[in-house]
This record gives structure tokens, sequence and C-alpha cells, in this order.
């Protein structure tokens, strides 16, 4: 019988193996798009109350808040409620991993400051 021939692969001695591309993943954004900002609650004005709260989003693939967690309150519950209840509202760019959309993670700070208007 005629020999067969067999494709088998080859190390080459002193080259490291070739990895797989590594995903590049680029976060959510708010690039060129106008959300409103949280309204300052009216009894938190009264009482002279400011704050930074940090919020966890989980956004879609569509760029739409899924979820909103208050990850670092300001120490009053009317500002984080606030808060969170504006971002909720908010679109997003959406993440993406190798420049397909994708849900991902993102904190968004959102601070509460009384100036003298």
């Amino acid at each position: 019988p005629a020999p067969v021939a067999v494709a088998q692969p080859v190390e080459r001695p002193g080259l490291p193996p070739s990895a797989p591309p590594t995903p590049r993943l680029q976060a959510p954004s708010l690039d060129g798009l106008s959300n409103p900002e949280p309204r300052y609650p009216l009894a938190a004005r009264r009482r002279g109350l400011e704050g930074l709260v940090l919020l966890a989003l989980q956004v879609d693939a569509d760029g739409r808040v899924t979820a909103v967690e208050v990850k670092r309150s300001s120490g009053h519950e009317l500002l984080d409620r606030a808060a969170s209840r504006a971002v909720a509202r908010w679109r997003f760019r959406p993440a993406l991993l190798d420049d397909r959309p994708v849900a991902a993670g993102i904190e968004v700070p959102v601070r509460f400051r009384l100036t003298g208007d």
C-alpha cells in the first residue's frame, strides 16, 4: 500500500505557543448622551443635606439600566433614593466586547451640593 501523509502540528523550539487574542472590553459610557440630572429633594434642601452617592449599575446590551445598587451612601437616604431613581432611567452607550454590545457593570458617582442660588 502507498504511504499516507498525516498533518501534525510542528513545535518550533524557542517560540512560545500562540495564545488566542485577548478580548477587548470597553465599559458602558455616557459619551454624547444627555440624561437629566437627579432632582435635589426639597426636604434635603431645607435640611441642608449634601453628599456623594456612589451607584453600581448593570447596563444591558441596549444601554438600559437593569439594576441599581447604592455602593456607597451619601449618609442621607433622601439623596441616595433621588440618585438611584434618576440614574435608573438613564441611557448609556452599551459596553462593547470586541466591538459587539454586551451587558456590563459601571459605577456612577452622583454629588448633591447646595449652592447660593
